[in-house]
């Protein structure tokens, strides 16, 4: 099998599928389109290696005209970017150039202060590290249009929340040291390294951290009543500043197929037919919990799983092997390797606290008939 042969159409039923109840999801999807909730959405489904349903619902953009949304429109991904974050670090534990038990001043130097020495980067990948979310600096930072790098910076100087590995606290700041030690080994931009050797290899080529060559007017508008402001159209969702800023905790662009194709390739284990982007042993890894048991926050490498204290919205019906992640946009993607089904549900707006997410994922978990 090649990338191009990943996640062929098939007919629900040739792979245990309830076709009526994919569309008992599809129509709560469209639902809340008819309500004004949200304004765009897609819905894609696979399983056993085969696409059932890939759908779009809605316009691209608010004003009258918008082209429609399909199946492969685009969508910012907000947090689902932090899993593939994490996958370009797995590349190079694969390549041995980096440990998850390094300390993560081993690679950072600069990161002192408040008993930081301990921090590993294992525990910025999963939550434990004791790094906040956001920087209290984060509005002004945006609202200047400051580079990464100021934002690497502050994230080096931060106070901790908590002493690393005694509690769970999501962050995104984690995230982006990890974002910064990537490229400090490879010599690279994240984007790029993403995009040569994890989107061009799985032929996810609707894909990129940041804007790459797209146009934003041919994406979907993240629905946010911040956009009509000044500061909104300056550092909000839909700005080019932020659009292509490429932050690796929320700054990726994706389609529902395209995250369906990395899906599979770690529910195959790290490959594709016989293109391999990572080992079996980082596949494993990145979905397997990887915080004391104590702390009763089960995480994987980047991917939440199915029991994970927050953001796991994939719904109740779901094994639980499952894992994925939400992002902040209204948007949520998952696999549950029990049923070899992979579902993504993007939106542009979160509503009702992700309720939506979980109903379309308990419907679409419902379809599974053998």
């Amino acid at each position: 099998m090649t990338a191009d042969a990943l996640l062929t159409p098939s007919d629900p039923g040739d792979v245990g599928l309830d076709a009526q109840q994919l569309e008992r999801a599809a129509s709560l999807v469209d639902g809340h389109i008819g309500t004004g909730d949200i304004s765009a959405a897609s819905l894609f489904v696979a399983r056993r290696g085969k696409c059932v349903l890939s759908r779009g619902f809605g316009r691209l953009r608010p004003e009258a005209g918008s082209a429609s949304v399909d199946g492969d429109s685009i969508f910012l991904l907000a947090s689902i970017t932090k899993p593939v974050t994490a996958c370009a670090m797995m590349l190079l534990v694969d390549e041995g150039l980096i440990s998850l038990d390094d300390k993560v001043q081993q690679h950072l130097p600069e990161f002192v202060g408040w008993d930081k020495s301990p921090i590993t980067v294992r525990q910025i990948l999963s939550h434990i590290s004791g790094m906040p979310d956001m920087l209290p600096q984060n509005t002004a930072l945006r609202r200047a249009h400051r580079p990464m790098s100021a934002f690497v910076e502050g994230a080096l100087r931060t106070k901790l929340l908590f002493e690393s590995g005694t509690d769970f606290s999501y962050q995104s700041k984690g995230i982006l040291l990890a974002a910064e030690i990537v490229e400090r080994i490879t010599g690279q931009r994240l984007r790029d390294v993403e995009k040569t050797r994890i989107f061009a290899p799985l032929g996810m080529d609707r894909s990129c951290l940041g804007i790459d060559d797209f146009e934003i007017e041919d994406t979907v508008w993240v629905g946010t009543s911040m956009d009509e402001s000044a500061d909104g159209q300056h550092w909000g969702p839909n700005s080019a500043y932020w659009r292509d800023f490429g932050c690796p905790w929320g700054g990726m662009h994706s389609t529902g197929p395209d995250l369906g194709k990395l899906l599979q390739c770690v529910l195959n284990g790290g490959s594709v037919g016989d293109q391999r982007v990572f080992s079996k042993a980082a596949a494993g890894a990145m979905v397997s919990n990887q915080n004391p048991s104590h702390l009763e926050a089960p995480w994987g490498i980047g991917w939440a799983l199915r029991d994970s204290r927050v953001w796991a919205f994939f719904g109740e019906q779901v094994s639980p092997r499952t894992f994925g992640h939400v992002g902040a946009t209204g948007t949520v993607a998952w696999a549950d390797p029990d049923n070899e089904l992979i579902c993504v549900c993007l939106t542009n707006v979160k509503i009702q606290d992700g309720s939506l997410l979980r109903r379309v994922s308990n419907a679409v978990a419902a379809a599974v008939i053998d």
